[in-house]
Formats: C-alpha cells, structure tokens, sequence
C-alpha cells in the first residue's frame, strides 16, 4: 500500500501549532482569531487550510496550476476552457449607451440563470439554443410588458445574439460540451482536480465534487484572543506629523494554540476528477510544510507537528474513519497546572508507522515525525 496512490482511501489528521499569533482572524470580530464562544476553543476554516495549501502549490509546483487566484477572473477561466474545447459561446459588443442603461444592465445581470452573462463590454449566452426566437424570449421573461423601450432593448440583442448564432453555422453550447470544458478544468488546474469547484458563476461548466474534504481545525485546550496596542515611530501624511511622530494600532493574538484537524481523500471521486500520484504527492507535501514559507508577524510562528495518514487497501476502506482518527489520542498536557505555551508542554500518543492489528488492511503513516 502506498500513501500516494489515488486509487486508494485515505483519511489524516494534521496537527499545527501557533504561537504568539493570529492562526485565522475573524473579519466580523475585528479580525481577532477565530473561537467558539462556547468553549473558547480556536478555529480555522477548512477554506483557510486550502488557502495555504494552494499557496504552496503555486510557489513551489508552478507546473500545477491554481484555479482559485486573484489574478484572473474566474469567469474568464471558465470561459477559456469552453473555447479550447472548440464552442465559443454566442457574443454581442454592448454599445457605449447600453453599458451606461442601468435598468439594461441591472435586467442582464439577473438573467444569469438563464445563461446570460455580462463579461466588461460584452453580454454572452451560454444557453443551448442558437435561434433568435428563443434567445429573446429568454431576455424577456418576466419582464412587465408595459415597459415597452426595455423589451425593445432586449428584443435588439437577442437580434444581435441570433445574428452571431447564425455564423456559427449551428453549433451551440450542448450538455456535452459543457462536461468538455469541465473535463477540461478539471486537467488544467490542480485545486479543482483536489477540492472540486462550482463551475456556473459565469458560463455553466457544472460543479465538480472534490476528492478531498477538510474539517474546520479545532484547538485542543481554549484559547486566549488579545489585542494588543502597538506604536509605529512614522506618519502617513503631512497633516498628521502636526500632532506628533508616532502613530497607533492593533495586533490581535493568541499566545499559544495546538490545533487538529481531519481530512479524507475519496479515490473514486478522484477518479472522475483525474488526480495523479503526482497530485497526491504534492498534496501530502504541502500539507507537511503548509506555513514554513509564509511567515509573517501577524500570523506569528505555525508549525505542522503531525501529519498521519491512514491508507486502506480497499478503495471503499477497511475501516470507520471515525475509528482511526481514535487512534491519535487527544494531545494531554503534561502539567495541567499551568496554560500551555509551547508543543513540547504536550504528550501526544498515536500509533506507530506500519500496519494495523486492530484494523486490517490499514496502514498508517507520520508524514511530519
């Protein structure tokens, strides 16, 4: 059995630690970190974890794309990917006087479900249809008759859509081509291939499931957010040198957290996605070393302290994933009299590399020992 083979069922436990910093703030707290007011233990999103696992992606594997970025509009992508598999879908330039019509815009862009997309000074259908008939009876549903200069505006690009359809020569945008360009999403991009993504925020490629799921990460003992005041000796503008040199702010903290969380890895999702060993490999990879080239004093110093994976031998699994997540017993502190501050102020016991008597067919592994 091998860690890296998608074809089999994987689960793990990922356990890091964070001192004296923000692990995940909480925009609607002030950015302080993340807790549940409950039991004030930490959190981290899974959406955060993903984060840093793309980002690792992206540095050290550039030969795998990133889907999820902030370089390029995701719409653009997607659309992209419908014109490498060779359907383009139906466009209109949209003239200076309709991009400055608010109610013509404010009608286009509520016509998405629809198939209907403004891309900057283009609208785009995405629809199935290619006749001019049935693309202005889609822009003008729902819409009052007595509001006769917009289904006139509407019923002008439908003409304009029909126009462009006509040189298509037929070819419209088919369920089949739409899993095309998923498929091809799916190859180009690591993040979906891993996470999966939805696809139909602009052209509808779909929404592909992803063959691995995280768990918001939880703090094994409570946590203690600060915010904490802090002077910086300089001035941003000249106005406000006048009443002195130095400026304030925030930092918010924790002084120590160890956190845990869980993740699976669904070999048959990954089948339809097309994950690799490659993929697998970097997965396990980013993962081990998911901050060591991200440090910044905001997020203070992360460390992974354990990454266990558990390996089957049968893709549908050979045992509860709850049942082996048992198996890496919950860190104890070692003297509970006093707050912990550091990973070495804990005992953690997990099983040895190697098989499973308790569990045949189960194989686990420390990735970060």
């Amino acid at each position: 059995m091998s860690h890296t083979d998608p074809t089999k069922r994987h689960e793990f436990v990922l356990l890091f630690d964070v001192k004296s910093g923000n692990p995940n703030g909480d925009p609607d707290g002030g950015n302080l970190p993340r807790i549940d007011p409950q039991t004030m233990h930490g959190l981290v999103t899974d959406v955060a974890l993903k984060r840093k696992v793309r980002d690792y992606i992206q540095m050290i594997h550039p030969d795998k794309s990133i889907f999820i970025q902030s370089k390029v509009a995701l719409n653009k992508l997607i659309y992209d990917s419908f014109v490498e598999v060779g359907v383009e879908p139906l466009q209109a330039t949209l003239s200076e006087v309709e991009l400055e019509d608010q109610e013509l815009l404010a009608t286009l862009h509520g016509k998405s479900e629809s198939g209907f997309l403004v891309e900057e000074v283009k609208l785009v259908f995405s629809g199935e249809t290619i006749k001019l008939a049935d693309i202005a009876k889609l822009l003008c549903t729902d819409i009052d008759e007595g509001n006769k200069e917009l289904i006139k505006k509407l019923k002008e690009l439908a003409k304009r859509l029909g126009e462009a359809g006509k040189e298509r020569k037929g070819k419209a945008i088919t369920q089949e081509t739409r899993d095309s360009a998923r498929d091809k999403l799916c190859e180009k991009y690591f993040d979906i291939r891993m996470f999966g993504a939805v696809l139909a925020t602009g052209l509808n490629a779909g929404q592909v499931r992803g063959p691995v799921q995280l768990t918001f990460a939880r703090s094994i003992d409570p946590v203690f957010p600060m915010d904490i005041s802090i002077t910086r000796q300089a001035r941003t503008t000249a106005e406000r040198m006048k009443t002195g040199t130095t400026e304030m702010g925030r930092k918010t903290l924790i002084p120590y957290g160890l956190y845990r969380a869980h993740g699976y890895f669904n070999p048959y999702l990954a089948k339809t996605t097309g994950v690799t060993q490659s993929d697998l490999e970097a997965l396990w990879e980013s993962l081990a070393n998911l901050f060591g080239n991200f440090v910044s004093a905001s997020s203070g110093e992360r460390s992974v302290q354990g990454l266990y994976v558990f390996t089957h031998d049968n893709p549908k699994g050979n045992a509860p994933a709850h049942k082996l997540f048992e198996l890496i017993r919950r860190p104890e502190l070692i003297d509970k009299a006093k707050p912990p501050r550091d990973f070495s102020d804990y005992k953690v016991i997990a099983p040895p590399d190697g098989k499973l008597e308790a569990f045949p067919g189960v194989e686990i592994r420390n990735l970060c020992p």
